[in-house]
């Protein structure tokens, strides 16, 4: 038998995990970009959002949204995707959305293009996504296919007519007066009377 032929690739079995919460039959779908001030304020709400409106009758779902404004956005949403390969799944996309959040300027060049971050490569990156979530991400980054999932959550996006982050999104429609600034109060109001 050949060298070669011996090796097995421990990725080839990988699957990333739905950024799926709840099982009710309204569907509120956020579009987030991880580096986003407006997006991190969304963020902070969704777990609120889904405990008061109710897991039974709401099914939430994230979509990461890369913009290229954010110097970095490309590769802290594959660590997210990368994340949800892992054991936790969800919960680890989930624990680099808020480590990412809760250390955005560890992640953001002021004006989107200057200062000390210019310098950080990829993998100056990915270990600043490590630390923030307590996560080993390496690794699962380097997944050959893991680009596919990435385009998923992009394909989808295009496809709903998505241009900025946070977008909101309820029963397949678009809700373009939903905003991160509002009350979680007014998105249950909001889910319940659609």
């Amino acid at each position: 038998m050949k060298k070669d032929e011996r090796m097995v690739d421990t990725h080839s079995a990988w699957r990333a995990e739905s950024l799926t919460w709840g099982q009710g039959p309204r569907v509120l779908e956020v579009f987030l970009e991880p580096t986003c001030p407006f997006s991190a304020k969304a963020f902070g709400k969704l777990d609120e959002t889904l405990q008061s409106a109710g897991a039974d009758r709401v099914m939430l779902k994230i979509w990461l949204h890369s913009q290229p404004w954010h110097l970095f956005s490309g590769v802290i949403t594959r660590c997210a995707l990368a994340a949800s390969t892992l054991p936790e799944g969800k919960g680890a996309a989930k624990k680099v959305l808020a480590g990412v959040a809760a250390h955005r300027d560890r992640f953001e060049p002021a004006d989107h293009c200057s200062g000390p971050l210019l310098a950080l490569s990829p993998n100056d990156i990915i270990a600043r996504v490590e630390e923030c979530s307590g996560l080993k991400l390496a690794e699962a980054y380097a997944v050959a296919r893991l680009d596919q999932e990435v385009k998923r959550h992009t394909k989808y996006a295009r496809q709903n007519g998505i241009h900025v982050s946070p977008t909101f999104m309820i029963d397949g429609l678009v809700q373009n007066d939903m905003s991160s600034g509002d009350a979680v109060s007014a998105w249950v109001a909001r889910l319940s009377t659609l």
